[in-house]
């Protein structure tokens, strides 16, 4: 449990680094969001955040694990539907 308490604080705290250097993620946020990525960043520190301090919390911490784990899947399928082919 002790690590996926501190995992869920390093996902909250990068969840939070979306909003104090958004800049930071723009690069790797393209790929997945090429339109409007400013916004899709904000959205996805927002989600992060939220999913972190679900993976802190013994209460919540289940439904942390299954939100983290789609979310990671979603993440994956943006990225590759927005490849562009070589």
């Amino acid at each position: 449990m002790a690590l996926l308490r501190t995992a869920g604080i390093a996902l909250a705290a990068t969840g939070a680094a979306h909003f104090a250097a958004p800049k930071v993620f723009e690069p790797i946020s393209r790929l997945a969001f090429p339109h409007d990525t400013d916004a899709w960043i904000k959205r996805n520190g927002a989600t992060e955040l939220a999913l972190g301090v679900a993976l802190t919390v013994d209460r919540t911490r289940k439904a942390g694990l299954v939100g983290t784990a789609l979310y990671t899947a979603w993440l994956a399928a943006r990225t590759a539907s927005n490849r562009r082919p070589a």
